[in-house]
């Protein structure tokens, strides 16, 4: 049941590429879009290209039809944006919480695509030696930006509270234990120990969040035409995909001898 459950995960990653592809032809007209989104440029015209770009990723994912090249392109694109994110900001990093999470979604959205071309082994043939070795930082990369999110969780909990359904009670005890999640589902998929259902339950989490908390926002007049918003909706829809990628990854992604280990 967890497999067929956790195989959903690639649809899942798959539509939100396609969302984030038509969200870019819908407001790239605009000359700064999606503050501090790197993949999303600032220009109409890359706009729409990175948006013909990841409409066609997400096609591609969701039908199966050369999901592995289309998988290891993605992967590079948002680890090519991390790198240049990272460095530009260096400094704010460490110091500003929402330029962190900004950072790590897109390391999120690189090790979702890693691992999901791990999990394509019909898609691939031989890999060289260094793309099996990126292929197989995926889960340890998706396990950093996770435990980051837990750590950031709790220097704002008054916050991560306030943007939690208003029916809900209890909202600082599901702060608390959000953040306490992501810490352990990292901390678990780092060391293979139950980290299918780590990613499994981190990908309800997410999935929760998509609609009860960013549905919800995006639907609301007050909020339809911001593309921010869907930004946000459409990052939480990944990471839900990525986590159920990263549940129903094989051994066969790492190297020989830490596969072996994991046995």
């Amino acid at each position: 049941m967890l497999e067929k459950i956790t195989a959903q995960g690639r649809i899942v990653f798959g539509v939100a590429m396609l969302v984030f592809g038509i969200e870019n032809f819908v407001f790239g007209y605009r000359r700064m879009f999606v503050d501090g989104v790197p993949w999303f440029p600032h220009m109409p015209i890359l706009a729409y290209v990175v948006g013909a770009a990841l409409l066609a990723a997400g096609v591609c994912i969701i039908v199966h039809v050369k999901a592995w090249p289309v998988a290891i392109g993605l992967s590079m694109w948002f680890l090519l944006c991390f790198i240049y994110y990272a460095v530009v900001h260096a400094a704010g990093i460490l110091t500003d919480i929402g330029l962190r999470t900004v950072v790590f979604e897109t390391l999120t959205m690189a090790s979702s695509a890693l691992m999901l071309a791990g999990n394509l082994r019909d898609d691939r043939g031989g890999d060289p030696g260094i793309l099996r070795a990126l292929i197989a930082s995926g889960p340890y990369l998706f396990a950093i930006s996770m435990v980051i999110f837990g750590v950031d969780h709790f220097l704002i909990l008054g916050f991560i509270a306030s943007l939690i359904t208003p029916w809900i009670p209890g909202k600082m005890f599901w702060a608390v234990f959000t953040g306490a999640g992501f810490i352990a589902a990292g901390i678990s998929i780092a060391v293979r120990w139950m980290d299918r259902w780590a990613g499994f339950f981190l990908g309800v989490m997410f999935m929760l969040w998509f609609f009860l908390l960013h549905l919800p926002r995006v639907l609301s007049a007050a909020r339809m035409n911001n593309p921010n918003e869907w930004s946000s909706a459409c990052i939480a829809l990944a990471i839900w995909g990525g986590a159920w990628i990263c549940a129903a990854r094989g051994d066969e992604i790492l190297p020989p001898t830490l596969a072996q280990r994991a046995r």
